[in-house]
């Protein structure tokens, strides 16, 4: 099925504000010394973790967090090298395990913030774009291993995507690191759509066109 992809744009952020919510502020002032989070205005919460981690030392404040978010994913000495490791790369980026970096995105930019810069500063990529079928009656909610073929058209060929992934980006098979590589994918009407993804993957500078036509095959099954 062919459609036809329009970029409507790209912004590059430093932080998905919507990642962490009010509880998890609480949780983790309660875990950095602060325990009347509880009472605290909803509105200061952010303000008052950034001061309490600042009490602890950088790698220090790294293992809480990661505690708090990865203990089900990581193990005490994952978790110590990582939060040491933290402090010198993007290990947002560079972490093997693909479904984790997006935690681990938004940990670092938890603790730069706190540390106003110790950390280094990675970046997200917040993409508005229209994906509209030939034929309308084929109008679907497209998930984030389609997307990803169907940008492949408009992307080029340095992107990091389809020089890990140049199979399943080209061809009908299964992507299934699609839904990790993408962090959130929303629509409200199947036709456009807003995603976040780190920088790392997609940015302005990949994209060759702003509009293009990319065709989605079915993924054959394996006999």
């Amino acid at each position: 099925m062919n459609y036809q992809v329009k970029i409507q744009s790209i912004n590059t952020v430093d932080e998905i504000k919507e990642y962490w919510s009010d509880d998890d502020y609480v949780q983790l002032l309660g875990k950095f010394d602060y325990p009347e989070a509880s009472s605290a205005k909803k509105e200061n919460l952010s303000e008052l973790l950034s001061m309490a981690i600042t009490d602890f030392e950088p790698n220090e404040a790294a293992a809480i967090v990661l505690e708090y978010k990865l203990a089900d994913l990581l193990n005490e000495g994952q978790i110590q090298q990582i939060s040491n490791d933290m402090l010198i790369d993007k290990i947002c980026e560079e972490y093997p395990e693909i479904g984790m970096q997006a935690a681990l995105f938004h940990i670092n930019q938890l603790l730069f913030k706190a540390y106003n810069g110790k950390f280094p500063n990675a970046k997200a990529t917040v993409i508005e774009f229209s994906m509209t079928a030939a034929k309308e009656e084929a109008t679907k909610k497209l998930t984030k291993e389609n997307v990803l073929k169907l940008f492949s058209t408009g992307l080029s060929d340095r992107n990091i995507i389809k020089r890990l992934f140049d199979d399943q980006m080209h061809q009908n098979a299964a992507f299934p690191e699609a839904e990790n590589i993408l962090w959130d994918l929303s629509t409200s009407d199947d036709i456009n759509y807003k995603l976040n993804t780190s920088e790392n993957w997609l940015k302005s500078e990949d994209f060759i066109a702003s509009e293009f036509e990319g065709v989605l095959e079915e993924v054959a099954e394996e006999a």
